[in-house]
């Protein structure tokens, strides 16, 4: 698995070009990500939304027509997908698929593991491919996501929280911004988020 990485927009959001036996899974494109998407690909397949919000999205309908690929997101982030919810004037897309939870789904054959980690937004998700998260706006190193984000739930963020510390593997973490890290390492901090979290409510 080959991975390139290239913040993109005013968020500076990470947007992940993942091949897999041939194959190029574009995940999270942002903010003005079609052009470096474009030079980058040679096979692409689908492009794959973490969540709805702007700064993750933006380029998915340029990058729909330019490829003719289909467009996957969590299916309780889609309306953002026609309205941002922080507004912001997000061109409009519409997923061909919507993951409706916790599940792997076959794309040209490759697993891609959509895991539900509330809280940031109504369906938040990490996307796994083999051994690796791309974890989006819920884990970052050392932080998590917001949770006072309209649409957002503090309670729903505790439970995602308590859930991913109840995984015993280990894997690399590549967030929607900043540096990669490992789930084991971000376990341990956990515990502190989960109190941060509580003292807001």
């Amino acid at each position: 698995m080959q991975i390139k990485i290239q913040p993109m927009g005013m968020t500076q959001t990470n947007c992940y070009i993942v091949t897999v036996e041939g194959k190029d899974f574009i995940i999270d494109p942002g903010m003005d990500a079609t052009p470096w998407v474009l030079a980058n690909v040679t096979n692409p397949v689908a492009i794959l939304n973490t969540h709805g919000h702007f700064d993750h999205v933006w380029s998915n309908q340029a990058l729909k027509e330019k490829l003719n690929i289909p467009l996957y997101c969590p299916k309780g982030d889609s309306f953002m997908l026609k309205k941002c919810p922080l507004g912001q004037p997000t061109p409009p897309s519409t997923p061909n698929h919507e993951v409706l939870g916790d599940e792997t789904l076959s794309i040209e054959g490759i697993p891609i593991t959509y895991r539900i980690f509330a809280g940031h937004t109504p369906a938040c998700s990490i996307i796994q491919i083999k051994d690796v998260w791309f974890s989006g706006d819920f884990l970052f190193q050392q932080s998590i996501g917001r949770w006072d984000f309209p649409f957002s739930d503090g309670k729903e963020m505790i439970k995602s929280l308590e859930k991913a510390m109840k995984i015993n593997e280990d894997y690399t973490i590549y967030p929607g911004h900043g540096l990669s890290t490992t789930l084991k390492a971000e376990q341990k901090i956990m515990p502190y988020w989960i109190e941060q979290v509580k003292n807001t409510m």
